[in-house]
């Protein structure tokens, strides 16, 4: 099984991407410089709207997570787990952790990046506010 969900955000100015264990998109429009996992902002998604499909194959044990993150010709990849209590229950934010730790918030746990990982490459392209950001996330499951 397999599902596909794309998201659309753009860049701020205070984007710091200096987090160890999460990085978030959040469809929230400000951010302080204290969001140091936050990269992008103005998402199309939050959890909570994440297609059911989606959410579904994202909860069963050994699902694998693939998030693309484009920018003006910068790529990175992440790929993270799926967790049988994943609630996607947050109206704006999604976040990637390094952990297993689980909330409405999380979309996927035992990423091989956090905020700190990312390319500076691509990270500098994100503190332009008028940059667009393109995000895909795939979700597959063996089951």
């Amino acid at each position: 099984m397999k599902a596909t969900e794309f998201i659309s955000a753009h860049g701020h100015s205070n984007v710091q991407s200096t987090n160890k264990t999460t990085f978030e998109i959040t469809k929230e429009n400000h951010l302080t410089k204290r969001g140091d996992c936050i990269i992008a902002i103005g998402a199309t998604k939050g959890a909570a709207d994440l297609k059911q499909r989606f959410k579904s194959i994202a909860r069963n044990q050994g699902a694998r997570l693939t998030m693309k993150i484009e920018v003006d010709g910068e790529e990175e990849t992440v790929t993270a787990s799926g967790n049988p209590t994943l609630s996607f229950t947050h109206p704006t934010d999604l976040v990637v952790r390094k952990s297993n730790f689980v909330c409405g918030r999380t979309l996927a746990v035992r990423a091989d990046k956090a905020a700190c990982s990312l390319s500076r490459k691509l990270v500098e392209k994100l503190r332009n506010p008028h940059q667009k950001v393109k995000i895909t996330l795939t979700v597959e499951s063996g089951t």
